[in-house]
């Protein structure tokens, strides 16, 4: 079968139309495969041996590690706190002269006092020949004893937070 010439220039072009196209298409595949080889480079095995993947995995475990010892920790620090509102945390100490022959603030009361302002006050009072010492034991702040001006002031520093 012989084709004449026109045809033949037609067919001849459409082929080279189809050629273009092929090479276009196959440099846009080689660009594809070299990006797709580079992302493949990221993910696969380093110099150590590991992969991306196994060390974001590493990693992620590592985190969760790390939570749960956060978690731990504050429990404890729930734990400490309850038992630490039961300590003596709030001291105060008030000085003074319990005599007015006496100077030097030698006598003084202390009040040594939990969160809940339970505790006691220790008061030692010093005169010239002795020294006496007297404990009252304090609930929510106040004594079923009857407390010196030197001992309130000393309970109220103390539950203020706050010293002489």
């Amino acid at each position: 079968m012989s084709l004449d010439p026109s045809s033949r220039d037609v067919l001849v072009v459409i082929a080279c139309g189809i050629a273009l196209v092929a090479l276009v298409l196959g440099a846009l595949a080689l660009f594809l495969l070299r990006r797709i080889r580079r992302n493949l480079t990221l993910l696969a095995a380093n110099d150590d041996g590991e992969s991306f993947i196994s060390a974001v995995g590493r990693g992620a475990e590592q985190v969760r590690g790390l939570r749960r010892e956060v978690d731990d920790l504050a429990a404890l620090v729930a734990q400490t706190r309850a038992e630490l509102s039961d300590a003596i945390r709030h001291i105060s100490v008030v000085r003074y002269d319990a005599f007015g022959d006496l100077g030097g603030r030698l006598s003084f009361s202390a009040a040594l006092l939990d969160d809940d302002g339970d505790g006691l006050v220790l008061t030692a009072i010093h005169g010239r020949s002795e020294t006496r010492s007297y404990m009252k034991g304090i609930k929510s702040g106040a004594s079923e004893a009857p407390l010196s001006p030197e001992e309130q002031q000393a309970v109220t520093y103390a539950l203020k937070g706050a010293s002489s």
